[in-house]
Order: C-alpha cells, then sequence, then structure tokens
C-alpha cells in the first residue's frame, strides 16, 4: 500500500461531498500539472489518501480516502465546454488522467496548516516543500501522524 495527499477546495471536491456519498466513488478528475499527474499514474487500488482542503478560508486536512480505480483517460481533457479541456490531448494521445476514489473516514477536526508545520515528522513532507503540488507522495510515518493529528487513532 502507498499513501498519498490530495489538495482540493472544499467547494469544487471536498470531505463533505465524499461523505455525502459514502460508497459511491468519486472521480480525481482536473488533474493539470505534469507531476501530479504521475503521481495519479502511480496510485495503487487501495492506496489510502488523505484530503487537504486549499484555497478557501480554512484551510488544512480534513479526511482520509481511498482509492478504487487507478489511472484512467481524464475525460474532461476532451470536452470543450469543461475548464479542464486541453486541445494537445487526443484519444490517440491522452495527456491527462483522472482515478476514483471513495470516502473513508473525516477527521474529527480540520487540522490546519500551521499545526501542520510545527510537526518536526513533517519537515520534509511534499504538502511543505512542494506548495504547488495538488498530488504528492506520503510516508508511512507522514500518513498515520496526520491522522493522528485529525482524530484518528487506530
Amino acid at each position: 500500500m502507498q499513501y498519498w495527499l490530495v489538495k482540493s477546495e472544499p467547494d469544487e471536491c471536498g470531505i463533505d461531498d465524499f461523505l455525502h456519498s459514502p460508497k459511491t466513488s468519486i472521480p480525481w478528475d482536473g488533474v493539470r500539472n505534469f507531476q501530479a499527474r504521475n503521481f495519479l499514474k502511480q496510485m495503487g487500488l487501495g492506496d489510502a489518501v488523505i484530503l487537504y482542503h486549499s484555497s478557501c478560508r480554512h484551510i488544512g486536512i480534513s479526511g482520509q480516502l481511498q482509492v478504487t480505480r487507478t489511472a484512467y483517460d481524464d475525460p474532461l481533457q476532451f470536452q470543450l465546454d469543461s475548464p479542464y479541456f486541453d486541445a494537445k490531448s487526443t484519444l490517440e494521445r491522452p495527456r491527462w488522467v483522472a482515478v476514483d476514489m471513495v470516502y473513508t473516514h473525516k477527521f474529527t477536526t480540520l487540522v490546519p496548516l500551521a499545526t501542520l508545520k510545527l510537526q518536526p515528522a513533517l519537515s520534509e513532507c511534499y504538502l511543505l516543500t512542494h506548495k504547488r503540488l495538488s498530488v504528492m507522495p506520503l510516508t508511512f510515518t507522514e500518513f498515520t501522524l496526520m491522522q493522528k493529528l485529525g482524530g484518528l487513532t487506530h
């Protein structure tokens, strides 16, 4: 199993969207950064994912998801009316992928970025060192610390 963190605005695709349909997989699409795309391609079935709310009033980690479908061609890249349309993508040579994820847990508290920055074990975490990346790997230690900060204990 691998561990990941994905960022999204909560009004676009937040933890509550997953919570309201807890057994329904939701496509994680619209990623338009090559490094983030390459990380999506590495995600495996059953991988655990931390959801981070960004570009909003309350920024921080909000819950946990699980990968239910590995990388497939992102259909939005072909839709002319989509903000994620990519004229350079073709059916023969698509550039972008999506994965599907499902809800597993909402944290008992949103853990703000300021709290994450205070954790020595997260000093090398992609979240703190690659600020503009929307999909990133986590180590097992980073993942379990984030779960603990969010109120999950196993």
